[in-house]
């Protein structure tokens, strides 16, 4: 099928104009996580641009953030599905971070890396290949847009686990990279809450009647952070603490909330147990105080397996006659939803939209040129998915 691939990426040529039409609407509507109404209208622009023959769409309601969006095409039914996974959700809410703007060859607004920008991408390379071969010539396509991936897609990684089963590959359109580097590798993430209890007491008349619990929790977070190490990819961040009544009082209760990020899902496990351990010790030296812990994992880790490799290989070939470039990204510390995927043991890959910095700041931008060859590399890719097998 690479005829319909070299089709497809003849179509693009010349259609950035409307391709930037299309993300400067997306752009424009302020689609904060928690800004559901603004959700909803990004989605509903974004199911009108998907419009396209034989592709079908389906809305899965929420009750508290912007509706999620599956696509599906029924395609080869020989061939096993590719999984295309995004977020129409970003991180700045009304009235910090607004605006489409041109900037010579910059285009800069809240989403257009993060990634408005890379469902422009997808959808671009749906409409060449719809148009120059049709879906139904292709591997079927399981598109799946969630809308709370910016805080860790509490809803969204059911969406996308109830969609993509049984797909060979999935591709995820976060930020473009540096030299188009291709995400392999992305960390874990869980959030822990600590919460010391002890027993109040007056600082002055009955100080030895007391148990302080902000003793304790400080001796467990002294021992929780030491378990960072840079090595191997493991990081703990004691983010926020809050307790205690005044300097008067021993306090009976502390709270604190804990980052933790960890290469593999051994060493987040592992990590999990260290911290109980910590918190035993931690109480055991403060007499008459106890910790109590909550939370865990939030985001299995991105691995990198052989199959994921030759994914990375597969794509960066189509990236690299797309004129971009084809290499490896280090490992990211943030999540995304190819975790999720991952985590299913699809083979994964990510980083795939549009090329710019400075995504989750106001300085956020892409280089604009990037769009017709990154809709090029994943038209090509498509096509080279109905020729070749699984891998």
């Amino acid at each position: 099928m690479r005829e319909m691939g070299e089709a497809a990426a003849g179509w693009l040529v010349g259609r950035l104009a409307e391709m930037e039409e299309a993300l400067a609407a997306l752009v424009s509507v302020n689609s904060f996580t928690e800004n559901a109404s603004g959700g909803r209208e990004v989605g509903a622009i974004l199911r009108q641009v998907l419009v396209m023959p034989g592709l079908m769409a389906e809305v899965v309601l929420s009750s508290r953030f912007a509706d999620h969006l599956v696509f599906r095409s029924l395609g080869r039914p020989s061939l096993q599905p590719v999984a295309l996974v995004g977020h129409l959700d970003t991180v700045f809410p009304p009235g910090k971070f607004e605006g489409y703007r041109q900037d010579g060859a910059l285009r800069r607004g809240p989403g257009v890396l993060d990634m408005k920008g890379g469902l422009v991408v997808i959808a671009w390379a749906l409409k060449a290949l719809a148009a120059t071969g049709g879906l139904e010539a292709l591997p079927p396509i399981r598109l799946v847009v969630v809308s709370d991936e910016e805080v860790g897609s509490p809803e969204g990684q059911r969406v996308i686990r109830g969609a993509i089963g049984g797909a060979d590959s999935c591709l995820v359109f976060e930020s473009g990279r540096a030299q188009d580097a291709i995400i392999t590798r992305r960390k874990g993430t869980g959030a822990v809450k600590a919460v010391a209890h002890g027993k109040a007491a007056h600082a002055g008349n009955a100080h030895q009647e007391g148990a302080n619990a902000i003793w304790a929790l400080a001796r467990f977070i002294d021992g929780v952070q030491q378990l960072t190490d840079y090595p191997r990819g493991l990081t703990v961040n004691v983010g926020r603490v809050l307790g205690g009544q005044g300097k008067n009082t021993v306090p009976d209760r502390v709270e604190a909330d804990v980052d933790l990020r960890f290469a593999t899902r051994a060493e987040g496990e592992e990590l999990l147990q260290r911290f109980h351990e910590v918190a035993a010790r931690a109480g055991a030296s403060v007499p008459g105080t106890r910790l109590e812990l909550s939370g865990g994992v939030g985001r299995e880790p991105l691995e990198r397996t052989e199959a994921s490799a030759a994914l990375m290989a597969a794509y960066g070939a189509c990236a690299h006659a797309s004129g971009l470039g084809q290499g490896e990204s280090p490992m990211v510390g943030g999540g995304s939803d190819a975790s999720t995927s991952s985590s299913m043991g699809i083979p994964s890959i990510d980083g795939l939209g549009p090329r710019g910095k400075g995504f989750h700041t106001v300085e956020e931008y892409i280089e604009v040129d990037t769009l017709i060859p990154k809709a090029q590399a994943l038209a090509r890719f498509l096509a080279s998915r109905a020729a070749e097998p699984s891998l």
